[in-house]
Parts: structure tokens; C-alpha cells; sequence
């Protein structure tokens, strides 16, 4: 392989991309292997071979640093491709000598300075490792390096990407990206970088919408199917974590087809390269941020690399090729006519004293100064190692032959390497062979028609891995405007919503769905509402809970006024209907309808009539109390005067048999012993309901609605069905007995009454059930008022009003022999 060569005591290796493009051609016969060659010369990377030649010549006259001993050098060229790479590896470690395979042989170099590409560096440091022979990058970034089992020789002057994906997470977070796409080389540096990135990323809730990969190597409609998917997304901010050969054919792509309003955010690769910081390529990729490294101007570089003359050393690899980019011309060369060039011949007199193109320029170097330090840094360890003493420390005396160095103790010296250069930059390795990790943040600007790679802030993480993120906003020229640019999958969801995931997306992409009655949300992009206490509730916006409105059947409003009217009507239509019967007791109606029992149960009417306004109000301990054993004990009084009178209809039946004297024995005292037995039997079950578990004050909490049931809690269900059940056994019992009294042959038969008005009462109170049941809040109350309302005018209208109308509309029935159902001839 052709390389740059210098003979010294001591050889350091070199390999480096200086063409970015392999081409594999194939002959016709199968016996002959394929050729190699190598196209689209770097004339960056041939700076970094330069910067090799001029450190090395530098150290060599420097009486501080490995007096008395010269460094020499070989430096062959990769291809940029992982094979060719493998075989310059190969190339370095075989020596320029002939030897029998079956002896040791060690490598011809003592280090390595390699190589630009990550995968190219792991290859290279596979096979060096194997020899202990140090390797140093300076600009292979891929994590995996860092794994000291794998590559325990390799080391680098630039950052791990373990450091440049925190810093481009932390970049993404400062500016708000959620939603971003990446791209990457289809390489160990691409898919390693962009993993570590979504790793660091994903902690602050940003998702990735596409990766997309791109090689040099690939064809033009890998390329488009790319630009296809990013015209498709919707991401806003697009990651490239490509190498610059990879990326750049995408870069035309993208300005082919003219797609703008794109931010791009760089990793360390590409973004100060000089082919893509073109005004063309600007028009898609102006205002473009990443990171790079630490910028340093090198004295005396420029004046070295002006003095390059093909003519100094005509037979010196690569040299035709850098020349005919420079000047445009091909030098006359031995050896070569010039007849197979394409341009013009070249007169020797051309010259870089004036020339300003970009290679000349020294006052921004990072790769280049990268490469400055790796040598520096092999020299360093070579000096202690060879002198037994750091830089600087007199006298000076080998304590080590040059012939018995050892590869391993190399690599072991250079990993305590540590020494401040001439330019105040602190040079060292941690455990894993990376230095330490600063960054520069870059902005694309178009300043005069040319790219400008403007510096934002600094990006330093300690020793601990925190960083420290300083930028001035204000100078970011933005592609997408003069604000920063939004990249969301989903906009924030405002307060009284909350994040509903898509099936089948990623986290950032949601649907914001209002929160759910009861629970608010009372800040954008909400994950979960947050219910409100029990006593309050969500207003309509969600966004605040508000107390709840208290529900119960007050006396002011429509319904509270109608049963008001209703109950205070029947009590007074109870009261009016008692004042006729005094009046009229003496009549022949009176007297037979049993005027004690009658007026008893005008009484018990009169107050089961006005046992509903204990219902209404807001419940407390009192009225709670009060109205359920109010209306257990009147409707038990109602319905036992009913009973007594049904027996009294019964017993006076019988007594019209001869012999028959059980009417004699059932008297107005008998009449009361029922009446108060029943209705005292009642009285001891609301007693010990009372003392045992009263009812009580309750508020029920309904999930979908605004309000609070006020209501009164049973206390002892037992104790509620209890008083229900004994009234629904009187009223069976009477119900039974008129029933069987139905048919008596008087005119005026009372049990024709009382069974029509227990039929009523019972059927009333049967749909009371199922209606309790399911009336929702107050209107269960008003249910309940109204059974009794019912139940109540049911046992009044069936029993007295027929009394009442005989006595005013037809007083000429109200006689005794009527009554009795006796005729006059």
C-alpha cells in the first residue's frame, strides 16, 4: 500500500481516509483478485496526515521531549472502508521486512493514530489489540470503543458518544422538542450513537418518530426512499448522526427536491465539515445546530502546510491528487507525461503563499487538533516510559533500551499520560482511554454569501457526569423563523384535559381527552385528572372543583309547596270532616258508623296529614327521628281504629243470630283496648329503635352528579322494616276480616268501605316499593311523601265520604229503618 514514510528510532502509524470512496472492479477472469482504488480525495483528512509529518518534526526538535531519540511515521490511506482499513492494520503490523511465518514477529510500529470512522477504529483496534500495540483516534466516537475487554489498547483524543448523546438530550430538552426524527449511519457509529441518544432522550419524554439510515455506499433510490420518509413525517427537528461521507448524498437529495423548514441538529461529524457548508446547501440546512469539539489554532501549521510542493518529494503518495484539487493543475511529474490527465498541465511555478482556501486556515482547527494531541500524547508516553520521568524533569537519562520496549508497557504508560501542552489544554485518559468531554455549540450562518460556523455556548461535563449547558439564544439564526421552532406530535393538552395514548404510537402522540365528571385537571398536558374531594365537584371547564350543591325538599320551592298544599288540605278536610261528625253524632249514619271510632280515626288521618312536613327541610338529627316514628305510629293508629271498626262490623253481624252474645262482650272498652294494644305494640318498636340505632342526618355522594343528597339514614334497617311490616299486618288482618263482611245484607254496610279503602292503602303502598327504589335524591323523599298523602286521602274519601253525602245530599236516607235496610208498606 502506498504511504507517507519517514524512517526514526522510534515508528508511530498512521491511517487516515484520504479518500472517502472504495471502488471494487472485477476482471473477467476468475484467477485474478479485484482491484482496489480510491476516489474523491479529502482534503481535510489529508490535513490531518500533515498535522502527523508537522507534530512529529516538531517533537524531533523539541531538546524537552525524547531528546536525543526521533520519531518516524507511516501513513497509509483507508478508502474510508472498514476493509481497506483492515488491511493497512495488516500492513502496519506485518513491518516492511520478510519473515518466517512460523517466528514472532512484532509489529514495525510502536503506536497507532487511527482511525477516523468508528467501524473503521474497531477493526483496527481488533487487530492491534492482539499485539498490545497502542491505538489513538481522533475522531471515532462509537461507545463500544470504550469497552476495555474488547479494545484494551484503543484510545482517543475526542469525546465518546456516551458524552455527545447526553449533550444532544440535553439540547433537545433545553429548547422543548418532543417529537423529533433521526437519521444515521447505517455503521457501529450511527446505530450506537443514535441508541445511546434515545436512551438519554426518552428520560425527558421525547419521542422518536422515524430512524432512518443512510451509507455512502448506498444507491440513489436508497437515498430517496429517506427524503420520502422525512416529507411524510411531521417532525419539525430531525437528529443526523452521520458521518459526512454518509450524510452528504442525503444533503443533495434534500436540496434537489427543495424540502425547507426543517431544523437540523448535528453530531460532531459533519457539522464544521467544509464540502456541505456550502451556500447551496444552505438553503436546506441554514441555521443548523450540534456539537463540536474544542476549537485551537496551531502556530506555525499554516506556514508548514504552504510549503507542500509535489516537486520537493516527487515520488511522495497523494501528493498528485492534492495538488490537482488546490491548484487545479496536474504537475509534470518522473514518471508521469501527463498525457492521461484530464486538466491542464501545471507550469511549477504555482504557490500557496496567498492562496485563502479553507485548508489554509489554522485559526478553528478541532479534528486537526485532535490528531496534534495524539501525538503529543504517544510521545509523552513513550518519554516516560523510556526516561522514567515526565517532561521537564532533569537530568535526563534512558532508563529503558529502545530495543526492549514492550508494546504493553505503551499502552500502559499512555494511560497515565497527563500533562498540560503548550496551549493550557489539560491531555489525559480516564480508565476507558477517553479524554475528558467538551463541547462547543455551533450555528449555521450566512454571513456575505459564505457559511459561517458560529459559536452559541459551551456544553463541560464533570467528573461525575453532570453537565453544564450555556447558550445565548439570541444569536441562533433558526431555519424555521426567528423563534425557536415547535416539534410536537400532539400539542399540549390544555387544563380540563388529559392524555389519552394512541394505540400504536409513541407516547408523545395522544389524543387529549376532557376529564371525567368529578375530576379536573388544572394544568396543561396533564397525564391523569385528579378527582375532587367529596364535597366538591368539577366545574364545566374541569380545570377546578367548586363545593357541591346540598340536595333536599325544601318547603320554597314548586314541589315543596305543592305537598305543603296537599297535606295542609287533607289535615283540614280531616278536622272539617270531624266537626260534621259532632255535629251530626245523634243522626241514625253517626250512630251506626261507631262515632268513638270514627272520630279516633279522623284523628289518626288528621295526623298522618301532617306527618309529611317532617319530610320536608333540611334533615337533622330531630326531624329524622321525628319522621319516621311519626308516621309508624299514626298510620298504626289509623289502621287499628280501621280494625276495631271492621270487628265492630263483624261482631254486630253475629249478634243478629239467635244465642248469639258476642256483640254484648265487644263494647266501646274492648273497642279501645285494641285500638291502643295495636298502636302501643308500634310505639315499643320506634322506643327501641330510638335508643338502639336511630335514624340519622346523611350525606349521600353521587358519582355523576354535582350534588349532595341530604337525606335521613335509617339508623337500623331492621328496626325501618320492622315498623313497615307490623303496619302491613294490621292492614292484612283488617283487609281479611272486612273482606269476609263484604255481603252483609244492611243498607249501609261499613266493611264495603273499609275493604275498598285497604285495597287503596295496600295497592298505594305496594308501588311505593319499586318507585323508592329507583327515585334518584330528593325525589325519593317526595315519593314517600306522597304514599302517605295517598294512603292517607284513600282511607279518608273511602270511609267518610259516603257518610258525608248521605248527610248533605241525602238527609232522607240518614234515618234508622234506612240503615237498617227496612222498608214501610
Amino acid at each position: 500500500m502506498p504511504s507517507l514514510f519517514k524512517e526514526g528510532d522510534i515508528m508511530i502509524g498512521g491511517i487516515f481516509p484520504i479518500f472517502n470512496k472504495e471502488i471494487i472492479s472485477t476482471s473477467a477472469f476468475d484467477k485474478e483478485p479485484p482491484k482496489v482504488q480510491c476516489e474523491g480525495f479529502d482534503w481535510r483528512v489529508f490535513r490531518w496526515t500533515q498535522a502527523v509529518i508537522f507534530t512529529i518534526e516538531e517533537i524531533n526538535n523539541d531538546p524537552a521531549l525524547l531528546p536525543n531519540i526521533s520519531l518516524g511515521y507511516r501513513i497509509l490511506n483507508s478508502c474510508d472502508s472498514p476493509t481497506n482499513a483492515l488491511r493497512a492494520a495488516l500492513t502496519l503490523a506485518s513491518g516492511t521486512e520478510e519473515a518466517d511465518v512460523t517466528s514472532h514477529c512484532p509489529p514495525a510500529v510502536t503506536a497507532v493514530i487511527a482511525e477516523a470512522g468508528s467501524t473503521q477504529s474497531i477493526a483496527v483496534a481488533g487487530i492491534f489489540g492482539t499485539f498490545h500495540v497502542p491505538v489513538v483516534s481522533h475522531f471515532s466516537t462509537c461507545a463500544c470503543l470504550s469497552d476495555r475487554t474488547k479494545y484494551p489498547t484503543f484510545f482517543r483524543t475526542i469525546p465518546s458518544d456516551f458524552y455527545l448523546a447526553k449533550a444532544l438530550a440535553a439540547l433537545v430538552k433545553h429548547f422543548g422538542w418532543q417529537w423529533i426524527g433521526a437519521i444515521q449511519s447505517d455503521n457501529d457509529f450511527g446505530r450506537n450513537g443514535i441508541l445511546a441518544f434515545k436512551e438519554k432522550v426518552e428520560k425527558f419524554g421525547v419521542c422518536i418518530a422515524f430512524v432512518a439510515s443512510v451509507l455512502r455506499t448506498y444507491t440513489r433510490d436508497k437515498f430517496l426512499e429517506v427524503v420520502e420518509i422525512i416529507k411524510q413525517s411531521s417532525v419539525k427537528v430531525i437528529l443526523a448522526f452521520a458521518a459526512e461521507g454518509d450524510f452528504y448524498p442525503l444533503m443533495q437529495e434534500i436540496v434537489n427536491q427543495n424540502i425547507t423548514g426543517i431544523q437540523w441538529i448535528s453530531c460532531v461529524a459533519w457539522i464544521t465539515a467544509p464540502r456541505p457548508s456550502t451556500p447551496e446547501i444552505y438553503t436546506a440546512f441554514g441555521g443548523t445546530v450540534g456539537f463540536v469539539m474544542q476549537k485551537m489554532a496551531i502556530p506555525k501549521l499554516k506556514q508548514f502546510l504552504t510549503s507542500i510542493n509535489p516537486y520537493t518529494d516527487p515520488h511522495a503518495p497523494f501528493m498528485r491528487d492534492f495538488w490537482e484539487n488546490m491548484v487545479g493543475c496536474t504537475p509534470i511529474l518522473p514518471g508521469n507525461t501527463g498525457t492521461e490527465a484530464t486538466l491542464k498541465r501545471c507550469t511549477g511555478n504555482e504557490t500557496f503563499m496567498n492562496s485563502e482556501h479553507d485548508f489554509f486556515d489554522v485559526t478553528e482547527l478541532r479534528g486537526t487538533y485532535n490528531v496534534y494531541k495524539a501525538v503529543y500524547a504517544i510521545a509523552h508516553a513513550l518519554h516516560q516510559l523510556v526516561f522514567c520521568k515526565p517532561v521537564g524533569e532533569k537530568p535526563v537519562k534512558l532508563c529503558l533500551n529502545l530495543s526492549e520496549m514492550q508494546h504493553k508497557e505503551v499502552s500502559k504508560s499512555l494511560q497515565r499520560v497527563n500533562f498540560t501542552n503548550n496551549f493550557g489544554a489539560e491531555v489525559y485518559f480516564d480508565e476507558n482511554g477517553d479524554p475528558p468531554a467538551n463541547y462547543e455549540i455551533i450555528n449555521w450562518q450566512l454571513i456575505n454569501g459564505k457559511v459561517h460556523h458560529v459559536t452559541l455556548g459551551n456544553l463541560t461535563f464533570a467528573a461525575n457526569g453532570d453537565y453544564k449547558l450555556s447558550i445565548e439564544e439570541e444569536k441562533i439564526v433558526w431555519r424555521t423563523g426567528k423563534t425557536v421552532p415547535t416539534s410536537v406530535c400532539s400539542n399540549v393538552c390544555p387544563v380540563g384535559t388529559r392524555k389519552a395514548q394512541i394505540q400504536g404510537k409513541p407516547i408523545c402522540c395522544f389524543d387529549c381527552v376532557p376529564c371525567a365528571e368529578g375530576t379536573i385537571a388544572n394544568s396543561t398536558g396533564a397525564a391523569d385528572c385528579t378527582p375532587c374531594p367529596k364535597e366538591y365537584w368539577s366545574n364545566e371547564r374541569k380545570d377546578e372543583c367548586i363545593p357541591r350543591t346540598i340536595e333536599f325538599l325544601k318547603y320554597h320551592e314548586p314541589m315543596g309547596i305543592a305537598l305543603t298544599f296537599v297535606s295542609l288540605l287533607g289535615a283540614s278536610v280531616s278536622l272539617a270532616t270531624m266537626v260534621v261528625f259532632v255535629h251530626n253524632k245523634e243522626t241514625p249514619v253517626m250512630k251506626a258508623s261507631n262515632f268513638e271510632l270514627s272520630s279516633l280515626l279522623l284523628f289518626s288521618l288528621f295526623l298522618c296529614f301532617l306527618c309529611p312536613l317532617t319530610f320536608l327541610g333540611k334533615p337533622t338529627v330531630w326531624s329524622c327521628m321525628l319522621r319516621h316514628t311519626a308516621f309508624g305510629v299514626t298510620f298504626a293508629l289509623c289502621i287499628s281504629c280501621v280494625l276495631g271498626k271492621t270487628i265492630v262490623v263483624v261482631t254486630a253481624f253475629k249478634a243478629t243470630f239467635p244465642g248469639n252474645k258476642v256483640a254484648g262482650k265487644f263494647g266501646h272498652a274492648q273497642q279501645r283496648i285494641i285500638v291502643c294494644s295495636c298502636t302501643f305494640f308500634q310505639v315499643v318498636i320506634c322506643a327501641l329503635w330510638l335508643t338502639s340505632n336511630p335514624p340519622y342526618p346523611h350525606m349521600l355522594f353521587t358519582s355523576s352528579n354535582n350534588m349532595i343528597v341530604l337525606e335521613c339514614n335509617t339508623g337500623s334497617e331492621f328496626a325501618f322494616y320492622a315498623v313497615l311490616g307490623y303496619i302491613g299486618v294490621l292492614a292484612i288482618i283488617c283487609l281479611i276480616l272486612a273482606f269476609m263482611a263484604r255481603k252483609l245484607p244492611d243498607n249501609f254496610n261499613e266493611a264495603k268501605l273499609i275493604t275498598f279503602s285497604l285495597l287503596i292503602f295496600c295497592a298505594v303502598w305496594i308501588t311505593f316499593i319499586p318507585a323508592y327504589i329507583s327515585s334518584p335524591g330528593k325525589f325519593t323523599v317526595a315519593v314517600e311523601i306522597f304514599a302517605i298523602l295517598s294512603s292517607a286521602f284513600g282511607l279518608l274519601s273511602s270511609i267518610f265520604a259516603p257518610k258525608c253525602y248521605i248527610i248533605f245530599l241525602k238527609p232522607e236516607k240518614n234515618t234508622k229503618k234506612h240503615i237498617m235496610g227496612k222498608t214501610i208498606n
